[in-house]
């Protein structure tokens, strides 16, 4: 059920951030319209540029955190314990910063691509996959 509920918020975090980008898009080129979904331009009307960047960011750490939190929670409900609280928390954070260290390389695309697995549920499937490998 916590797998799904992952699947269910990735789906909901690539739904906001597409159409987030095609509004970005539009406010940054002043398009005549939007390609953005109508109800989220009307949920977007009148935010500036400065502020769809601040909305993207805050939404991608907060989907960082949600997905870090399902993983504790879901390596809790498998492994019946705590253990590995510290090690998820060290993969995102170790994550997060070669994401940084790529983009200072000015390797966008590796850096993105980092920073998008850490908002998904990556981590929590690889839980469940590596779950029978554990010792009893």
């Amino acid at each position: 059920m916590l797998v799904a509920l992952a699947v269910a918020l990735g789906a909901l975090r690539e739904f906001l951030f597409v159409n987030l980008n095609y509004q970005l898009d539009h406010v940054a080129r002043n398009t005549p319209f939007s390609y953005a979904h109508s109800r989220f331009q009307g949920w977007t009307q009148g935010i500036g540029l400065g502020g769809l960047t601040a909305l993207k960011w805050s939404a991608a750490f907060f989907f960082i955190l949600l997905m870090t939190s399902l993983s504790v929670i879901a390596a809790r409900l498998l492994f019946g314990d705590h253990r590995y609280l510290r090690v998820i928390a060290f993969a995102v954070g170790a994550v997060a910063l070669l994401a940084l260290l790529l983009h200072s390389l000015s390797l966008e695309l590796a850096a993105v691509k980092l920073l998008h697995a850490l908002q998904y549920p990556v981590i929590l499937l690889a839980l469940v996959l590596v779950r029978p490998l554990a010792r009893p």
